[in-house]
C-alpha cells in the first residue's frame, strides 16, 4: 500500500531568483560541505583522526550558533564514537522535533551529498531557529556511523539514540532525517527509478523527497503542505511500508523500530546521481542554490510543527 495524496501541488517551472538572504544560506552551506568533504573527506570511524575533525568542527559549529552541545558516546570494538546534540528548549512539554543527519562516509568517498550535505543543512537549520521561543523542543542531532558495516545494525548511531529516547518515555512528535539534499539536475529522463516509483514520479531529478512510512503519513501531510506553502521549489512526497525497497535507506528507519513519526528528505540521490558512493561525490557537483532553498523551506516546516513564536 502506498500513500502519495499529500497536500498541496509541487512548484512547477524556473525558479525565482535567489533572495539575498538565500544567498548567504547558499555560501553558508557550501562553506560547511566543502570543510566536510574536502578539507577533511573521507571520513569514518576506521579513520580516528578524521572522525575526530568531524566531531570537533561539528560541535564548535553548534556552540557558535549558541547551542550546548551534548555527546552521546558509545563504543565500537573499543572505540568511542558520538551522536552530537544541540538542543533547543520548547517553552511547554508537548513534544521533541528531530533533526538530523548522519556524518560518516563509506570508504573512498568525500561523500558531499552523502552526507556532508546533510550535516550542512542541520548545521543551517540550527542556526536559523537559534534564538527563537519553541512551543517544543527541537534538537539536532549529527549521527554516528550510518553506513556499511553498521547500516541497520545496533551499532547505527541514530538507532542508539532513537533507543534512548524510546527508554527515557520521550514524546517524539516529528523526525527529520536530511539524507543526501544537495544534487539537482533539470537534464530529462535524469531520474532512473526501481519499480514501482517510475509509476508516480517526475523523471526530470530537480526536486527534494519527502520519504515517511504508513505510521508517518500525518506527519508527511503537515510537512509537505508547509513545505509547498512556504518554498517555490518542486517536491514529492510517499510514504509506505517500512519494509518497502528504498523506503528505510537512512535515519529515519531507526526512529521507525522506536514508533516514532519520521520522514527522509532527500534529493534521492541513489535514483539521480552517477557519482553516489563513489570517489567522485565531491563538492564541485552539487547546486548549492537549490540546497538553500530547500533548506529555507524546511526551516519553516521546522518552526511550523514546533510551534511557538
Amino acid at each position: 500500500m502506498l500513500y502519495m495524496n499529500v497536500p498541496g501541488s509541487s512548484y512547477r517551472g524556473p525558479l525565482p531568483a535567489a533572495t539575498e538572504r538565500q544567498t548567504v544560506l547558499r555560501a553558508a552551506l557550501e562553506r560547511d560541505v566543502t570543510t566536510l568533504a574536502t578539507t577533511i573527506g573521507e571520513r569514518h570511524i576506521i579513520l580516528p583522526e578524521r572522525f575526530t575533525a568531524t566531531v570537533e568542527f561539528i560541535e564548535s559549529s553548534f556552540s557558535n550558533a549558541g547551542y550546548a552541545v551534548k555527546r552521546q558516546t558509545y563504543k565500537i570494538g573499543g572505540l568511542e564514537t558520538h551522536n552530537l546534540v544541540a538542543e533547543l528548549a520548547g517553552s511547554n512539554a508537548s513534544g521533541i522535533v528531530v533533526v538530523g543527519a548522519h556524518y560518516d562516509t563509506v570508504s573512498d568517498t568525500p561523500g558531499a551529498d552523502d552526507n556532508a550535505s546533510g550535516v550542512a543543512g542541520v548545521l543551517a537549520l540550527a542556526r536559523l531557529c537559534a534564538g527563537t521561543k519553541p512551543a517544543r523542543t527541537i534538537r539536532f542531532v549529527a549521527f554516528a556511523n550510518e553506513e556499511p558495516p553498521f547500516f541497520w545494525t545496533q551499532h547505527m548511531g541514530s538507532l542508539v539514540y532513537a533507543k534512548q529516547c524510546r527508554a527515557l518515555n520521550e514524546n517524539v512528535v516529528a523526525m527529520f532525517s536530511l539524507e543526501m539534499i544537495g544534487y539537482y539536475t533539470n537534464v530529462p529522463k535524469s531520474q532512473k527509478y526501481s519499480p514501482p516509483f517510475s509509476l508516480f514520479f517526475p523523471d526530470t531529478g530537480n526536486f527534494i523527497a519527502f520519504i515517511g512510512n504508513l505510521h508517518s503519513k500525518r506527519l508527511l501531510d503537515k510537512t509537505v503542505r508547509s513545505f509547498r506553502k512556504n518554498a517555490q521549489f518542486p517536491s514529492e512526497g510517499i510514504a509506505l511500508p517500512g519494509w518497502f525497497p528504498g523506503a528505510g535507506l537512512s535515519d529515519q528507519w531507526s526512529f521507525w523500530k522506536m514508533d516514532y513519526p519520521a520522514l527522509m528528505v532527500t534529493d534521492t540521490s541513489f535514483f539521480r546521481y552517477k557519482q553516489y558512493h563513489t570517489p567522485g561525490d565531491t563538492p564541485d557537483r552539487l547546486d548549492f542554490d537549490c540546497m538553500a532553498r530547500v533548506v529555507e523551506g524546511m526551516e519553516a516546516v521546522v518552526k511550523e510543527i514546533a510551534g511557538g513564536e
